[in-house]
């Protein structure tokens, strides 16, 4: 109720403060302390930085542009989104609108927020992320929410994920299914490192491996074999990369975004070299762009697994093609 009143009682981006403070960060909360301490129209409070940071970063081409100026701003200030509402009055310290104009000049050049802040929310939990890894998506929710489906009540099982990245995923399912176990590939050193980070932070580090490599190459020879596999592998064309958002195509790894002419090496690696690794009645589960769901399908029936299916995410977009392994 907070939020929503004090949304309520905001002016609405005054043309005023657009022609003080117009055209760049580097006019953004210019003024000097003793303008705030004589109480001077030009005060850089926490009311009118929003609605000057929500009207460039609109301008900018950013689609949540409200609530992305709410993220920095509560970022810079090292504070949560509702404590922006009850401070609306309140002006910045010079430190917090030097951080601010960065954060700002940032995102208007198209750097996705996640990296600025260090963070992104993923099945209701924190998650730490860097430019190493790829910023996890909504629509990779639904990926978990199939293999808690094929987990169900069984317990003691070892699941393994290909490509790791943040470890959103491996952590969430930890989360979920205390009892279970899982080990996950990845190629990045520095991606292999967020994930441990968190995997500490949720505290279920006793319960991850993480194994640096290709796809399943650092499974070669081993005796380990699994109940479960499930991977978001990149899977877009590498002529698709030009025409992505600035967001994607100039700041997430290529590593975790590309995966050949087709999009489809890594799905096509998986799909090959799974089978020594699983167990009889393992699953399998691969998050996809609902336009190659068909052809994995015939992939995975190929390489002789069964019940093949192709799952629908959130928005009901073809997104899963999960499978059963039988020996």
């Amino acid at each position: 109720m907070l939020l929503q009143n004090a949304a309520a009682a905001m002016p609405e981006h005054p043309l005023s403060i657009h022609r003080r403070a117009r055209g760049a960060p580097e006019q953004l909360m210019s003024t000097s302390a003793q303008s705030a301490a004589s109480g001077s129209s030009d005060v850089w409070t926490v009311q009118r930085i929003l609605q000057w940071t929500a009207e460039f970063l609109r301008q900018k081409g950013v689609e949540s542009p409200r609530v992305e100026a709410e993220l920095l701003l509560a970022h810079a200030r090292g504070c949560n989104r509702i404590r922006l509402y009850t401070d609306f009055n309140e002006p910045l310290s010079e430190t917090h609108r030097a951080q601010m104009r960065e954060l700002v000049r940032r995102r208007a050049a198209r750097e996705p927020l996640a990296y600025l802040v260090g963070a992104k929310e993923f099945y209701g939990r924190r998650f730490r992320v860097s430019p190493a890894v790829l910023i996890p998506r909504p629509e990779t929710e639904s990926l978990v929410d199939c293999c808690l489906d094929q987990i169900a009540d069984r317990t003691g099982l070892h699941v393994l994920e290909v490509g790791a990245g943040s470890g959103c995923i491996a952590v969430t399912l930890l989360l979920q299914k205390p009892t279970l176990q899982m080990t996950a590939t990845e190629i990045c050193s520095d991606a292999i490192q967020i994930a441990a980070e968190n995997a500490a932070q949720h505290g279920i580090s006793d319960r991850l491996h993480l194994l640096q490599g290709s796809v399943l190459e650092p499974l070669s020879g081993a005796a380990q074999r699994f109940h479960g596999l499930v991977s978001n592998p990149p899977y877009i064309r590498d002529d698709e990369l030009a025409e992505l958002e600035p967001e994607v195509r100039e700041h997430e790894p290529r590593l975790a975004l590309c995966s050949g002419a087709d999009g489809l090496d890594v799905a096509r690696a998986i799909l090959q070299q799974c089978p020594s690794l699983l167990l009889d009645g393992a699953f399998l589960a691969l998050e996809l762009d609902p336009a190659q769901c068909e052809c994995v399908r015939e992939l995975a029936i190929s390489a002789g697994f069964t019940d093949v299916r192709i799952l629908a995410d959130d928005a009901g977009l073809n997104r899963i093609v999960t499978a059963t392994w039988r020996e």
